[in-house]
């Protein structure tokens, strides 16, 4: 309630289930300098035994086993999975799923050289999915916390997508996003113990067309998991006309900025 009194609406349940076709179709992975970058900091090496936390439809999975890593994805979403899974084949890879908590994820203990989390941190029990993590991997393993987020601009495609999604959604959408949290992520991750991290970030363009955009855009937090379909068939043609109007170039250039933190603990 809010303090005048009035009734707060309650947030609407998220379910990427709902979207995962437009998730599946539509949804770019980090860029290419997101892995040399990785590389450097000994993330993604061939033969690296990976666990993918909020693996959704497996776009960072795939591009891990691509580069050589042994890869298992962990969901809470059958839908999403199974879109990861027709990717997978058609793809030609093989990567083990599990559909559970990133908290409990039944799995072995002391196993995974590296266990990746892309842009799903903020959704789990911060300190347990941590904690969870720390047992999972070998003493000398690390956590990689990552973002491929939005970078918003006056009048940039995210600005005017942002301002579309508000016009219709009952989740209306941050303008500062997921962004590793600092300094409270970060003493969390020390109570866990990873003592110590490492991070980079970079801003970069991803190139897209207006149907593909749309697309993405319908796979968002605010947009397709939590809008019914009327509300959502009337964002569309909404989003459709405001980018034709202000962005009629194919393709689209669209601002992101990128963010990844590896942790780990003294041993």
């Amino acid at each position: 309630m809010a303090s005048n009194g009035e009734q707060v609406p309650a947030r609407p349940r998220v379910d990427f289930g709902k979207a995962a076709a437009d998730y599946g179709r539509w949804r770019q992975g980090f860029p290419p300098e997101f892995f040399t970058r990785l590389e450097r900091l000994g993330l993604g090496l061939r033969g690296q035994r990976l666990l993918d936390l909020g693996t959704g439809t497996g776009l960072l999975a795939r591009a891990f086993a691509r580069r050589g890593c042994q890869v298992t994805g962990l969901d809470l979403s059958a839908g999403l999975l199974a879109e990861a899974r027709e990717a997978d084949r058609d793809a030609g890879l093989s990567i083990d799923y599990i559909q559970a908590p990133a908290e409990a994820s039944g799995l072995a203990a002391g196993y995974f050289d590296v266990i990746s989390a892309a842009t799903c941190w903020h959704w789990f029990d911060r300190p347990k999915a941590a904690a969870e993590a720390r047992r999972l991997l070998r003493p000398e393993g690390r956590l990689l916390i990552a973002d491929l987020d939005w970078h918003l601009r006056p009048g940039n495609v995210i600005d005017k997508t942002i301002q579309t999604i508000r016009r219709h959604s009952p989740a209306r959408p941050s303008t500062t996003r997921n962004v590793f949290q600092y300094p409270v992520w970060a003493e969390e991750l020390t109570s866990s113990g990873f003592d110590d991290w490492e991070s980079f970030a970079f801003t970069t363009q991803l190139s897209y067309s207006q149907e593909a955009w749309r697309g993405r855009i319908r796979a968002s937090a605010a947009v397709g998991p939590v809008m019914n379909p009327a509300t959502l068939a009337r964002f569309d043609e909404d989003l459709a006309r405001t980018l034709s109007a202000d962005f009629p170039e194919e393709p689209l250039r669209v601002d992101h900025r990128v963010f990844a933190l590896a942790a780990w603990g003294r041993h």
